[in-house]
């Protein structure tokens, strides 16, 4: 299964026309403008760097500056767009407010990779966050969310006219990400190891934006982990995450954030490991961990409903606004839960 879910995942990096790698290092926004990368679309963000914690901050004093406010106000204003599909109109205000949002940010560098795919344009946006001294080709983290929305559930679906909020899908894992993108810019000093914020598009499409990355890397793949938080503000019943995983490659990754999350006493319960066993799981991890990078999505939940998730019935359609993000509290432990992994590996 893995061998064919890879063919897949290679024929879909082709297809989209990915090459060459859009993060080559660079620390300061004049950096980024003298790119030569073909792909890399760079975006320009203030020279200035942000002042760093003068002593590297504990990861449990880090997770309490995570500002719900700010991740409901992102979360809010991508839902308020209408539409985040990337066949529809309003795509482009998205694509406008996580580079204002990420522009005002002193000491990240932002950039762009474009993609296609059967002509539809696609553009990840990435968010560097680079330790004080130059990082090495290898070992980066990565965050990764998917901005991108759909409402192909609701009767009439049209993708260039349909409304298609995607508060909870995936408004919830983009707002995670801006507020790391402020958060890490501010512990610059006690990172030894890159980590990049990725937004990727066209994951809707069956994961086309980040397939088209991955199959833009060199060799050997720079990263050591991702982590993908997807889908993370309903649940009436229990403050439960699912951790999808690809290979046993991913399994210690896996078994990092379960350890996390009892270190941190961030609370999520249950927290269930699955693995992913068909191509059906369509998270921006899967071609990351199906191409033997440690992976792990974070969700709500993927899979049947039971006696902790009683399923959310308005994701894919219409009605994903933002009043439907009822347990904020579990947002906040994902949102946690995620970054604590991510700085253990990147200090």
């Amino acid at each position: 299964m893995v061998g064919r879910l890879l063919i897949v995942i290679t024929a879909i990096a082709v297809s989209c026309g990915g090459a060459g790698s859009p993060l080559a290092p660079a620390t300061s926004a004049s950096a980024v403008a003298a790119s030569s990368a073909p792909t890399a679309t760079p975006v320009t963000t203030p020279a200035q760097a942000a002042t760093p914690a003068p002593t590297a901050r504990p990861i449990a004093a880090v997770l309490e500056r995570i500002d719900l406010a700010k991740l409901n106000d992102h979360m809010t204003a991508l839902a308020s767009f209408g539409s985040r599909d990337v066949r529809h109109p309003s795509h482009a205000k998205a694509v406008a407010y996580l580079k204002e949002q990420l522009g005002v940010i002193p000491g990240i560098v932002m950039q762009s990779h474009r993609a296609a795919y059967n002509g539809i344009p696609l553009e990840n946006i990435f968010a560097i966050v680079d330790p004080l001294t130059p990082p090495g080709p290898t070992g980066w983290v990565m965050i990764c969310a998917h901005y991108d929305s759909i409402s192909n559930r609701s009767p009439g679906w049209n993708p260039a006219t349909s409304a298609a909020p995607g508060a909870d899908d995936n408004g919830t894992g983009t707002a995670a990400l801006l507020e790391y993108a402020r958060l890490l810019a501010q512990e610059r000093a006690s990172l030894k190891q890159r980590v990049v914020l990725a937004f990727f598009d066209g994951e809707e499409l069956f994961f086309k934006g980040s397939a088209a990355y991955l199959g833009s890397l060199p060799e050997p793949k720079p990263y050591a982990a991702v982590i993908n938080i997807d889908m993370v503000g309903f649940n009436p019943l229990a403050d439960r995450l699912d951790l999808i995983w690809y290979t046993n490659g991913s399994a210690g990754l896996r078994d990092r954030m379960i350890a996390a999350n009892d270190r941190y006493q961030i609370g999520v319960s249950p927290l269930m490991p699955q693995l992913a066993t068909s191509g059906a799981t369509i998270l921006d991890a899967a071609p990351f961990g199906l191409a033997g990078i440690p992976s792990v999505a974070v969700v709500q939940r993927y899979g049947e409903n039971d006696a902790t998730f009683p399923g959310n019935y308005t994701f894919h359609t219409v009605n994903d606004t933002a009043d439907k993000i009822t347990n904020k509290r579990l947002w906040l432990k994902a949102t946690k839960l995620t970054l604590a992994t991510a700085l253990e590996l990147a200090r």
